[in-house]
C-alpha cells in the first residue's frame, strides 16, 4: 500500500486492536514543535521552561498559574488551548473517542486543532484507500477550498495554496516535504501522483454535479460514519432536490446548514444561493436498527455550500452530531 498524508503524523500513533489511534509522546512533540509553541527568541523565562519541560514530559500536568505567568498575551492563549487539546487526548483511549467528544460537547479549541485531529482521523480512515479522487476530496473535510467556474466545471482548490501562491506549509517544512507547485486539477492522467503530491495539496478536484469528484466525497463521508459511529451507509450525490420529503438533513457546512433550514421551513431559495450549492447527498442506512424510529427506511440528505466569497469550509463534525441515530456513545 502507497502512504500518503506524511505531514498529519499518522506514523507517530499507535493502533489499538480495532485500528484506533492511541495517542504517544511523540505524536504530542509534534504539537510542541508547531511553530506557533516555539518561544521567539524575546520570549519570557518562564514560556522558555513550560516549553522545554513538556518536551521532556508531554504529559506533565500544567498548572494554570504556569500559563497565567507568561508575560505575552498571545502566547498564554496558545499554550491554554494546547494544554486543553493535550488533556482532551489524554482522557480518551483513542484519538477517534476524543474527537467524538471534543465535538459533541462543543470544546472551545481553534478550528485548525479541530481540523489536524480530522485529518489523522481519515488518515487512519482511509489507510487502504487506493482512490486518488477519494483522497482528495477527503481533503475537504479538513481544507478550506476556494472555488471557482472554469469552462463550465466548478473546481475547487486548496485555499492555503492559492492564497500563499506555492510554498510548504509550516508542518510540512518542518518534516522536510517537498516544494509545493502550481495547482493542476486531478484526472486520470495524473491521478497516480497523487501519493507522492499528496502533502504539496496542491491538485485541484472538480466538483461539477454528475462527475466524479462529488461521488468520492460521498464514499469519503460513508467511509467517515462508518469509522467514528461503526455503522454502514451509502451516499449518493444527487443533481437536485426536487421532490423529495425533506424529513431529515444534515449541513455539511454552515452555509448548507442554513440552506437546509430554510428548505424545512418552505422559505423560497433565490438564485443567488441556489448557486452556493456545491452538493446535495442521500444518505440511506443499510442497517435501520441504527436510526431513530421515525425515520427507520427514511434517506437523510446533506447539503454542502460555499460561502458568498467562494470559499468552502466543510464541518463533518455536523455528521457525528447530526445524523438520526439510536445510540450516540463515543467510539472507545
Amino acid at each position: 500500500m502507497q502512504d500518503f498524508w506524511l505531514s498529519c503524523g499518522h506514523h507517530l500513533l499507535d493502533r489499538d486492536r480495532n485500528g484506533r489511534l492511541r495517542v504517544t509522546e511523540e505524536f504530542m512533540k509534534l504539537y510542541l514543535a508547531r511553530p506557533e509553541l516555539i518561544p521567539p527568541p524575546d520570549a519570557c523565562a518562564v514560556e522558555r521552561d513550560l516549553q522545554a519541560a513538556l518536551l521532556s514530559d508531554p504529559w506533565r500536568p500544567v498548572a494554570a498559574r504556569e500559563i497565567d505567568a507568561i508575560a505575552e498575551a498571545d502566547a498564554r492563549e496558545n499554550w491554554g488551548y494546547l494544554i486543553r487539546l493535550r488533556d482532551q487526548l489524554a482522557g480518551h483511549d483513542t484519538l477517534e473517542a476524543s474527537y467524538t467528544d471534543l465535538v459533541r460537547r462543543n470544546i472551545a479549541l481553534p478550528p485548525i486543532f479541530v481540523d489536524q485531529l480530522t485529518h489523522v482521523i481519515l488518515r487512519n480512515a482511509l489507510d487502504r484507500c487506493e482512490d486518488a479522487y477519494a483522497l482528495r476530496a477527503a481533503e475537504l473535510f479538513f481544507r478550506p477550498q476556494r472555488l471557482t467556474v472554469h469552462e463550465g466545471a466548478l473546481l475547487a482548490a486548496d485555499q492555503e495554496f492559492v492564497d500563499a501562491g506555492g510554498g510548504a506549509s509550516p508542518l510540512a517544512a518542518m518534516l522536510g516535504l517537498p516544494e509545493q507547485r502550481d495547482v493542476e486539477v486531478l484526472s486520470d492522467a495524473n491521478a497516480a501522483s497523487y501519493w507522492e503530491r499528496s502533502d504539496r495539496f496542491d491538485l485541484a478536484l472538480d466538483l461539477t454535479a454528475g462527475r466524479r469528484g462529488l461521488a468520492a466525497l460521498g464514499t469519503v463521508i460513508a467511509h467517515w460514519v462508518k469509522h467514528l459511529l461503526d455503522i454502514d451507509v451509502v451516499v449518493e450525490p444527487l443533481d437536485e432536490l426536487r421532490d423529495v420529503v425533506l424529513a431529515w438533513y444534515v449541513g455539511l457546512d454552515a452555509n448548507g446548514t442554513r440552506i437546509g433550514d430554510a428548505l424545512w421551513k418552505g422559505t423560497e431559495i433565490d438564485e443567488a444561493t441556489r448557486g452556493r450549492v456545491v452538493g446535495l447527498f442521500r444518505l440511506t442506512f443499510r442497517d435501520t436498527d441504527a436510526v431513530i424510529e421515525r425515520m427507520a427506511g427514511e434517506p437523510v440528505y446533506l447539503i454542502l455550500a460555499m460561502a458568498p466569497d467562494r470559499v468552502l469550509r466543510m464541518k463533518p463534525q455536523n455528521l457525528l452530531n447530526g445524523l438520526p441515530v439510536r445510540h450516540l456513545e463515543s467510539v472507545t
